[in-house]
C-alpha cells in the first residue's frame, strides 16, 4: 500500500494510485507562525466585535456567520484613496527572532515527511488583501480608473509575499505550499481573464517561482470558486492542485483538457453537505457518486471548503471516513 504522499504524487503524475487521495490527508498544514499567531493581531472568536490586524484591517466575527470578515465603513477602511495608498498602508515586518520560530519549527519536525508533506499556509492572497484593504467595489472601479496605483500597491503586497516566503521557507523547510485567494464566484472570476493576466498573473509567477527556488515541491492554491478561464494561467504561474474548484467549473472537461499539467481536488460543493441539519446520509451519497463519476488521476475528492475543516462540527470528519469506506469496497 502506498503511503497518503506517494499515492498524492501517483495521482497527480499520472501513475498507479492505489486509492483516491482522501481530501488533505498527505498534507499536515502547519497553520501558524510568528506573523499570524503572534504579530498581525488578535486571533478573532465568533462574536468578536472588532479588531484591527498588522495591515490596518478592522475585522469581526458575528454570531452565527462561518467567519471573520473586514469592515469596510468609512471609518474603518486602511485605504480610503487608492493614489494615497504609500501614505495609507502599513507594511508589517516579516523578520521575527529565531526563537519566535521554535514551537513552528518542532511542529515541522514531528512530522513524519515519507507519509505528508510538511504544508506552509498563506492566507490572504494578493487578490482578497486589494479588497481587504479597501471594499470590493471600490477594488474593482480601482482596476478601471487608477491601474498605475494598483500596479504600484499590488507591487508592494507581492515583494511583501516574497519575502515572507523567505522567512518561511528558512525556518519551516515545507514540502508544500497551500495558498488562499479566491478568484471568482460561483458563476464567473471576479475580474476577466485579459485583466488578471494583467494585474495578478506577474505576482503569482513571482511568487510560486520563489517558493519553487526555495525547495517547495508542491503549490495548492485554493480558490473556492468558478475560475475554468484561468486555468492555463494558473498552470503557466505553477500551481500543482487546484483546491476547491466548484461544480460550476465543469471538472470533467478540466481533468481531459489539463490533466497531467495540473490536478483538481474538489468535487463535493461543500454547500451540498455543509449546512444546518446535515445527515450522514446526505454526506454518503454525495460522496460516492463523486467517486463513481471520476476516476483518480488528476483528481482528489474534496469538499470545496480551504482547509481540513467545516462550518459545521462533524461535516469534514464525516466526508473523509466516507471517501475511506468508498476506497476499502472499490
Amino acid at each position: 500500500m502506498l503511503t497518503k504522499r506517494q499515492n498524492l504524487l501517483e495521482t497527480i503524475r499520472g501513475g498507479h494510485p492505489d486509492r483516491f487521495v482522501n481530501q488533505y490527508e498527505p498534507f499536515h498544514l502547519v497553520l501558524g507562525n510568528p506573523f499570524t499567531d503572534l504579530h498581525n493581531g488578535p486571533i478573532l472568536e465568533e462574536g468578536t466585535l472588532c479588531a484591527k490586524n498588522a495591515w490596518g484591517i478592522t475585522f469581526s466575527w458575528p454570531e452565527g456567520m462561518p467567519g471573520e470578515f473586514p469592515l469596510h465603513d468609512e471609518e474603518y477602511l486602511a485605504i480610503r484613496d487608492i493614489t494615497n495608498w504609500k501614505e495609507s498602508l502599513t507594511v508589517p515586518e516579516v523578520v521575527y527572532p529565531a526563537s519566535e520560530w521554535e514551537p513552528y519549527i518542532k511542529e515541522a519536525e514531528s512530522v513524519d515527511r515519507s507519509e505528508q508533506f510538511v504544508t506552509a499556509c498563506v492566507f490572504p492572497g494578493i487578490f482578497e488583501q486589494c479588497h481587504h484593504l479597501m471594499d470590493i467595489p471600490q477594488t474593482m472601479i480601482n482596476f478601471y480608473e487608477e491601474p498605475e496605483a494598483m500596479h504600484e500597491l499590488i507591487d508592494c503586497l507581492t515583494d511583501w509575499e516574497l519575502r515572507y516566503a523567505e522567512e518561511i521557507c528558512r525556518y519551516l523547510k515545507p514540502d508544500a505550499l497551500f495558498h488562499h485567494d479566491d478568484w471568482g464566484s460561483q458563476q464567473s472570476t471576479f475580474i476577466s481573464p485579459e485583466m488578471f493576466k494583467e494585474f495578478f498573473f506577474p505576482s503569482y509567477k513571482k511568487i510560486y517561482d520563489r517558493y519553487r527556488e526555495l525547495g517547495v515541491e508542491l503549490i495548492i492554491h485554493h480558490s473556492d470558486s468558478y475560475a475554468a478561464t484561468l486555468v492555463p494561467m494558473m498552470i503557466d504561474m505553477g500551481i500543482d492542485i487546484w483546491q476547491g474548484a466548484m461544480s460550476s467549473n465543469d471538472i470533467p472537461r478540466l481533468i481531459q483538457q489539463y490533466g497531467g499539467k495540473i490536478s483538481f481536488m474538489c468535487g463535493i460543493d461543500s454547500a451540498w453537505i455543509d449546512y444546518p441539519g446535515w445527515t450522514r446520509e446526505k454526506v454518503h451519497d454525495v460522496v460516492r457518486n463523486v467517486c463513481q463519476e471520476y476516476e483518480k488521476h488528476y483528481f482528489i475528492p474534496c469538499a470545496t471548503q480551504g482547509l481540513n475543516l467545516s462550518t459545521f462540527p462533524g461535516v469534514y470528519e464525516a466526508t473523509s471516513e466516507e471517501i475511506e469506506a468508498y476506497n476499502r469496497t472499490n
